[in-house]
């Protein structure tokens, strides 16, 4: 039976999962320890060649940006190998490629001569603009005087086509007076600090729910499987806006890491003659049950659901794949590495 596949119209390209952190809310479980490596130029230009037919630029046009339009450089860090980034940026001029943005922790950003010199040649190369993410999770790895440096610098020289996410966090982070690193655990002392996640967007995916597990419930409560039943994903789990393509080609539906619609190098095949499902249990049972379907089939492969409970609908679908991925082989839970680094940092 087959499915179909919304256009790819916005969304971003993995070009690895390596890291310079191992953030604990990490949505697709990045570290620097991932054993897969990189990108090839092989599978870049394929997957350019195909997204090319298919991004539509932002609603201020292909030389603008937006969070959730036009297509993004992302990972991993994609600045850990600027080379690999800077033909990624050209390779995708070329193609005409609209809203073209990189998206960045910062770490890199040591010094203002060698951040401007690389955020200029991007420039020139075909980047319109930057994402800089900031965070308490990204603190803990990247020296805020270096995020200050890359969004400094980046409004210098991309304009309005710079993004900060979060500029809540950034912005407390200056009234803190906060200089060089800080754990999680030590901003979460801090006097003043509440609820922090309820203030601004969070996604309780990925990592993020094994890894805080013991330190999230004074912020989100845990509920039984049958909770996250009544609701479809949100947003939805198949959607034309926002998805992600990662280093093996493998196309990520929204932002569900170790899960693949299939090969994006095939894209246009994909969009045309929908997703297989034949010997993909996991895919069939979310497409025709959803998440309830996809629980009943995990139950017949000997899963067991948790009695202390989910924080999240992505709680529970990944607990239930990294269940499945350990005890079976699956073709549409790639990559099996995602599941190796989920609760680790």
């Amino acid at each position: 039976m087959r499915y179909p596949v919304p256009p790819f119209a916005s969304g971003g390209l993995v070009l690895s999962y390596t890291c310079s952190a191992a953030c604990a809310h990490c949505m697709y479980a990045c570290t620097p320890k991932w054993k897969s490596g990189w990108i090839s130029d092989e599978h870049l230009d394929a997957l350019l060649q195909q997204l090319s037919r298919t991004i539509v630029p932002a609603p201020g046009g292909p030389e603008t940006i937006g969070l959730s339009h036009g297509l993004h450089f992302t990972g991993g860090e994609p600045f850990l190998k600027y080379d690999l980034l800077a033909r990624a940026v050209e390779k995708a001029r070329r193609l005409e490629i609209p809203s073209l943005f990189v998206e960045t922790n910062g770490f890199w950003a040591a010094n203002d001569k060698d951040t401007r010199e690389k955020l200029e040649h991007l420039k020139t190369q075909g980047l319109r603009g930057i994402m800089i993410s900031v965070n308490p999770f990204y603190l803990e790895f990247v020296p805020f005087e270096r995020t200050e440096r890359a969004i400094r610098i980046s409004l210098d020289v991309f304009g309005r086509n710079t993004y900060v996410y979060q500029v809540e966090y950034f912005r407390q982070f200056k009234e803190l007076g906060i200089k060089g690193t800080l754990s999680l655990d030590e901003y979460l002392a801090k006097e003043g600090i509440a609820d922090f996640a309820r203030r601004v967007e969070f996604f309780l995916s990925g990592r993020a729910p094994f890894a805080l597990e013991g330190r999230f419930e004074r912020f989100f409560r845990k509920g039984p499987a049958g909770l996250f039943l009544r609701e479809g994903c949100q947003p939805p789990f198949l959607r034309e806006w926002h998805n992600h393509v990662d280093p093996d080609g493998n196309y990520m539906p929204g932002f569900c890491g170790g899960i693949s619609l299939g090969d994006a190098r095939q894209l246009d095949r994909l969009m045309e003659e929908g997703v297989d499902v034949s010997g993909r249990p996991v895919l069939g049972a979310l497409m025709k049950e959803d998440l309830a379907g996809l629980l009943t089939y995990a139950k017949e492969q000997g899963y067991t659901e948790r009695k202390e409970g989910y924080f999240s609908r992505c709680h529970l679908c990944a607990d239930i794949r990294r269940h499945l991925v350990r005890n079976g082989d699956y073709p549409e839970l790639q990559p099996r590495e995602f599941y190796e680094h989920l609760g680790t940092v």
